[in-house]
């Protein structure tokens, strides 16, 4: 009697189509992965919101002058418009860049100082009375500084942001700082 053995070859083969399925699905693992931690999602660009050009402009005003306000030196308070002026000079690239940086897309921002409503921000937030903790606060061409042990030390700007776009144009007053 002789006996034919043919599962062996079949066992064979079935564990090497399951190896090589194995295979393939340890190769896609990390391409699904890298997939979606790209966000190559369809409705990634759908679901997007977009901030309008005017609160673009006014975060980046904000950052610009933040980053404006350390990079000033301490002056003694009777030179506090030289503070000031140090304060136009650190900021000045800054608002260029914020004027001129959506101009590809037809965007234009116009960034000006506003001394009005520096000065009304002055009479709101600097204390005044005998048990106050600092010295006199003044708005200085838009910039309003206080004396603190001596020192003008920079405490707000006042600016009118006015942005242009092709759906039309709007007009912001904004004091920003205590920094």
């Amino acid at each position: 009697m002789v006996r034919m053995n043919g599962g062996d070859g079949d066992r064979d083969r079935a564990q090497l189509v399951l190896l090589a399925a194995a295979v393939a699905a340890a190769a896609l693992v990390p391409m699904a992965l890298a997939y979606l931690t790209l966000g190559a999602h369809p409705d990634v660009a759908a679901t997007a919101e977009r901030d309008t050009p005017g609160e673009d402009a006014l975060r980046a005003l904000d950052r610009a002058a933040t980053n404006a306000s350390t990079a000033v030196d301490r002056t003694p308070w009777s030179e506090r418009e030289r503070t000031v002026a140090a304060f136009d000079a650190a900021i000045a690239t800054d608002v260029r860049g914020i004027e001129t940086a959506r101009l590809s897309e037809t965007v234009a921002v116009d960034v000006t100082r506003n001394a009005t409503a520096a000065s009304t921000w002055t009479g709101a937030n600097c204390p005044r009375g005998p048990n106050r903790a600092f010295g006199d606060c003044e708005a200085i061409d838009g910039v309003v500084v206080q004396e603190r042990a001596g020192e003008a030390t920079l405490l707000a700007v006042g600016f009118d942001v006015r942005v242009t776009e092709p759906e039309g144009s709007s007009e912001l007053t904004v004091v920003l700082g205590t920094w």
